[in-house]
């Protein structure tokens, strides 16, 4: 196995990773800073305020992106296997 076929799986797995936790970050980070505006606004600083509708959010792009997010592991999955059965 050389050096450019471990690199090239290193590549393909972190694409993985950012295709699948992006989404949630992303959002995450969106609804935060919505969040604290709000609070700064208000001055209401109750720690609940932001997790609860993060957890909503995060469990609501879950039940929506999973289905996708099956797809790219199981892509990535296939490649590796196919990789493996290449080299041997």
């Amino acid at each position: 196995m050389s050096i450019s076929l471990i690199m090239e799986v290193m590549q393909a797995a972190s694409g993985a990773a950012i295709k699948i936790g992006a989404p949630i970050l992303i959002l995450s980070l969106l609804i935060g800073l919505v969040i604290a505006v709000f609070q700064a606004a208000t001055q209401i600083h109750e720690q609940t305020l932001t997790f609860v509708p993060k957890l909503f959010i995060t469990a609501i792009i879950l039940i929506m992106l999973g289905p996708w997010m099956m797809e790219v592991m199981s892509d990535f999955t296939y490649y590796v296997f196919d990789l493996m059965l290449k080299i041997y």
